[in-house]
């Protein structure tokens, strides 16, 4: 049985049924602009980028600390972008995200959770976890950040690196299931999407991703098990799954964010999951190998996954829309592929009103 986001579904529908008039069909190229999760260069928004959400290239923003080094300018730039008028056929608000884990991955210093995942597993219970995150919630929407991209369901193993940086919760399947459950349920609460990661599992890596290319080599029996976390917060309904560019030779020759394998057979049909799948960086060092930006944003959207987050700058994200559209003209995505795809982050977005 497949579960209900909880960020209602139905909001997609709602807007396209009952008026008697079929919605426009978008472009090629607003529906590839609308699969990045698009970097913004500054503290304000840049002609283009104001340029490109006019005609509807562009949907969703993740933001650094570059972007935000106090409340005032967040806010005031979060405000600058959701302004700018949006084509009718992708009209919701602009989904904007940050990487609000906590501890060491918290782009906001100022904004809750006042500990990490570690420490929030080692003295705090799924109810007091989820009050964190309705409270990182909260500061999110009132800074104008609709999306957070935690919490971490992987695995914490010694000596590994999110155990060193204290980024998981813990080490028991059932606990750490539990308490990314809480910590989602917590944003949901205050209206704020949460992204479960990293699928199908980061607990085994050694080094991360942004540093070079990661291969986990576990059998695959071990691997289905530690998604376990996983699988509980898709029961809970969480909205977003993050996949992760680890390469698991077990399951795939490629890294799992490429991988329609890791997406489609194991998060999709599997685990049952039918949010929105959204990419670790794509313009990382881990996934050099495949052909840069624009060939794994390409082979990201072949795969399955609806968003792909580009960390660097707008440039870079261009070239990411470039690959998806390219994918799409030459039929390795198709149009009703590419429609479902706009369909799930439009149904997500506009339930975040």
């Amino acid at each position: 049985m497949r579960r209900t986001p909880f960020i209602a579904m139905a909001a997609c529908t709602m807007a396209l049924v009952g008026t008697g008039v079929a919605a426009a069909q978008p472009t090629t190229a607003q529906m590839a602009g609308q699969r990045v999760m698009w970097p913004v260069d500054s503290t304000s928004v840049s002609p283009w980028m104001k340029a490109a959400i006019r005609r509807g290239e562009v949907g969703s923003i993740i933001l650094f600390a570059r972007n935000a080094p106090n409340r005032a300018t967040l806010r005031r730039l979060t405000r600058q972008l959701q302004a700018i008028p949006r084509p009718a056929d992708v009209d919701a608000p602009l989904l904007i995200a940050v990487d609000q884990e906590g501890g060491l991955v918290k782009r906001l210093p100022w904004a809750p959770p006042t500990m990490s995942a570690a420490r929030m597993g080692a003295r705090l219970g799924p109810a007091g976890i989820r009050a964190q995150g309705r409270s990182t919630g909260r500061a999110l929407r009132a800074a104008g950040v609709n999306a957070d991209l935690a919490p971490v369901c992987d695995l914490s193993m010694p000596g590994r690196d999110l155990a060193r940086d204290g980024r998981a919760f813990g080490a028991s399947l059932v606990g750490v299931g539990a308490e990314c459950t809480a910590f989602a349920k917590g944003l949901a609460d205050s209206r704020v999407a949460a992204s479960a990661k990293h699928f199908p599992g980061f607990g085994r890596a050694k080094v991360n991703t942004d540093d070079a290319v990661v291969r986990v080599t576990a059998s695959r029996s071990t691997l289905m098990r530690e998604m376990k976390p996983f699988r509980a917060a898709v029961d809970g309904g969480v909205p977003m799954v993050m996949v992760s560019s680890i390469v698991f030779p077990q399951l795939s020759v490629r890294p799992a964010l490429l991988s329609p394998m890791v997406v489609d057979d194991l998060l999709r049909d599997d685990l049952g999951f039918e949010g929105v799948t959204i990419t670790d960086a794509i313009d990382t060092p881990a996934l050099r190998p495949w052909g840069g930006t624009r060939a794994a944003s390409a082979s990201a959207a072949v795969a399955g996954m609806d968003l792909v987050i580009v960390a660097t700058t707008e440039a870079e994200g261009r070239r990411a829309a470039s690959g998806v559209a390219r994918a799409m003209r030459t039929g390795r995505v198709s149009s009703a592929e590419a429609r479902e795809s706009l369909d799930r982050v439009l149904a997500m977005r506009r339930g975040l009103d």
